[in-house]
């Protein structure tokens, strides 16, 4: 026992497209999930700025009990009680959990535009759903965009977890063949391999934005210093 290798080349090779086939399942529950996140996400903000109260404390609740319970115990949960599939369950879990931190996002972009935009949209006797769409949103999203990008990356992290629920995404793959072959150390290596080549270039692109955004940050304000 102990000659033997830790790690065998020949089956490393022969299982890699096997795993590399489940990435595309990796990747569309990601983008799938992702765009949940962000729809749901923004209807979170604009709920828990409702002025009718009993909304907004309502929401409030809602979303911080869903981040006060795991994700795994969530997808359990609607996996076993709803007729949703191992695939749809993953999207609406990983979806509406992430929802809830992307609303804290887009809540500080929002706030972080200045008084006198709403009060010009006021003056210009703009409709709500106008004051949004052409005002307050078109400066509240750019700023938080690479924050954004933060979660989609941390989302794409989490999809191991639906492997629980029979969803063949890497991971789910991986430990099928660790079960048939009893070598766990090949199969594991690869999917962390795989995760490793799609996440470091989307954080590096992230890293980007966040410098590209803080430039441009800092170029309004020097503008803004110049006028005044």
């Amino acid at each position: 026992m102990n000659g033997e290798k830790a790690w065998n080349w020949e089956f490393a090779f022969e299982i890699f497209p096997e795993i590399l086939s489940a990435i595309s399942m990796t990747i569309l529950v990601t983008f799938l999930a992702y765009a949940v996140s962000l729809s749901v996400g923004l209807l979170f903000t604009f709920l828990r700025r409702s002025s009718f109260k009993p909304v907004a404390l309502l929401v409030a609740g809602i979303v911080e009990f869903i981040r006060a319970t795991p994700p795994l115990v969530q997808l359990f949960f609607i996996f076993y009680t709803t007729p949703l599939s191992g695939f749809q369950t993953g999207v609406v879990v990983l979806g509406i959990h992430y929802a809830t931190y992307v609303s804290e996002i887009y809540r500080s972009g929002i706030e972080a535009v200045p008084q006198s935009q709403w009060e010009a949209g006021k003056a210009l006797n703009f409709s709500k759903m106008q004051m949004w769409r052409k005002i307050i949103l078109p400066q509240a999203i750019p700023p938080v965009i690479p924050m954004l990008g933060n979660y989609l990356i941390v989302l794409f992290k989490e999809t191991p977890l639906l492997s629980a629920i029979f969803v063949l995404e890497m991971m789910a793959v991986a430990r099928a063949i660790g079960t048939n072959t009893w070598n766990y150390v090949e199969p594991i290596t690869i999917v962390g391999f795989l995760f490793l080549v799609l996440s470091y270039p989307a954080a590096a692109f992230i890293r980007y934005l966040e410098r590209k955004m803080g430039n441009l940050h800092g170029n309004k304000v020097e503008t803004r210093g110049v006028k005044t």
